[in-house]
């Protein structure tokens, strides 16, 4: 009976031990991983800043494919948000705090099981003579059981670098696919005759510019079938003024037509400029 007692108070003894031991481990931790990407800093910015492209990039959903992700009703910028649940990845989620444009981007990641801890994720982007440098950072306090874990699995930094590692060299090809998908070729600069345009000038905030355009595009095809003329070329935009202090666009998407139009809707005017010299470029693709 005495022996038992003394195995229980030893074992009690290196319990306690252990406990100090655990609580007493550093609670800070920060780590980070860089990768040049052959890229314009605004194409790595708005692919990261967008929760929906990180499925492309992202090691731990290659690791758990059959994870359930659930985008927030927000998933761009600030306020973009979502969250996961799977076997291997666990239960968490990830919201976007902050975001200065082709800079920076800071996001808290909440990780609910196998254990609860909140870390701080930060991302910076910096051209380079060779495309962008982007880092991908993390850094929190770890909970007693957080510490327990990495006792036993490693140091965070250990466990988690190698996936920091492979998200940017993931990233870095999703991107370099991304941008076969278009080219630009500058022809130089051309001389242009002129000719007759129908239009219609429209004004709106820069927020609802597209939505604006999609609009005024269709009226003027319509207005030029109406009065039988005939399209020269591709439609175009001018701006008359953008960016003012309001944030309102003015601006008309002109039709080349193949005459000039007398007799014409209301609302809707017809010109002819002058010959004039252009840069001229051609973007095939999206």
């Amino acid at each position: 009976m005495k022996a038992l007692k003394n195995t229980l108070v030893l074992l009690l003894i290196l319990v306690v031990a252990f406990a100090i031991y655990v609580g007493s481990r550093p609670a800070d931790f920060n780590f980070e991983r860089s990768r040049t990407i052959q890229a314009p800093v605004s194409v790595l910015f708005n692919k990261v800043n967008d929760f929906k492209n990180w499925p492309a990039f992202s090691p731990w959903i290659e690791q758990d494919t059959a994870a359930q992700i659930r985008f927030g009703e927000v998933s761009r910028g600030v306020g973009g948000e979502y969250e996961w649940e799977g076997e291997i990845l666990g239960v968490g989620n990830m919201r976007t705090d902050a975001a200065v444009k082709d800079q920076s981007i800071s996001q808290t990641i909440n990780f609910l099981k196998p254990y609860e801890a909140t870390s701080n994720v930060n991302w910076r982007f910096r051209p380079v003579e060779n495309g962008t440098e982007v880092t991908w950072q993390m850094d929190g306090e770890k909970n007693f059981l957080s510490k327990l874990y990495t006792v036993f699995m490693g140091s965070i930094e250990e466990m988690t670098g190698p996936d920091f590692e492979r998200g940017l060299y993931k990233l870095d090809s999703v991107v370099q696919q991304d941008m076969k998908v278009y080219s630009i070729e500058v022809n130089g600069v051309v001389e242009h005759s002129g000719g007759y345009y129908l239009y219609k000038s429209t004004s709106c905030k820069m927020s609802e510019f597209e939505t604006e355009m999609k609009k005024a595009m269709p009226a003027i095809g319509g207005c030029d079938i109406n009065q039988n003329t005939g399209f020269q070329g591709r439609p175009f935009v001018f701006y008359q003024q953008r960016g003012t202090a309001e944030n309102a666009v003015v601006f008309s998407p002109p039709l080349p037509t193949t005459t000039r139009i007398h007799s014409i809707e209301p609302g809707f005017f017809t010109r002819r400029p002058a010959p004039f010299r252009a840069a001229k470029t051609t973007l095939t693709g999206d």
